[in-house]
């Protein structure tokens, strides 16, 4: 992977923080997993794009992930509802459940996969 981050080559980031549409999501992969990064202004937050409800991929299958409002993003398959913030189902057949965060990093406006045992 090629870094989209000058100055940083030993390490690929995963995109630019303004890559990321504010209010909206990307899916990049990390270590070969699916993710979808989610931003709110200057916070960000990934998750495995995965659904808690029946194990698949939370986007549409054109890849587009949907979010609504800035707050919460929407399973394609099951329309359960995540909170950006913290990946819990507020709504849906998983309620009660959360996405598996993707830990993540931000430096100078770049998005680097985090330390996994960091959790």
């Amino acid at each position: 992977m090629t870094s989209c981050c000058p100055g940083r080559e030993a390490e690929a980031a995963l995109c630019r923080v303004e890559d990321i549409p504010d209010g909206g999501s990307l899916t990049a992969a990390v270590a070969a997993r699916p993710v979808i990064l989610l931003r709110r202004g200057d916070a960000v937050w990934g998750y495995l794009n995965r659904c808690p409800h029946f194990s698949v991929t939370l986007n549409a299958a054109r890849g587009t992930v949907l979010t609504y409002e800035g707050q919460v993003l929407m399973c394609a398959h099951h329309s359960a509802l995540f909170r950006f913030e913290d990946g819990l189902c507020i709504e849906g057949p998983c309620q009660g459940a959360a996405l598996d965060a993707q830990p993540l990093r931000v430096e100078e406006g770049c998005v680097y996969a985090g330390d996994p045992q960091a959790r």
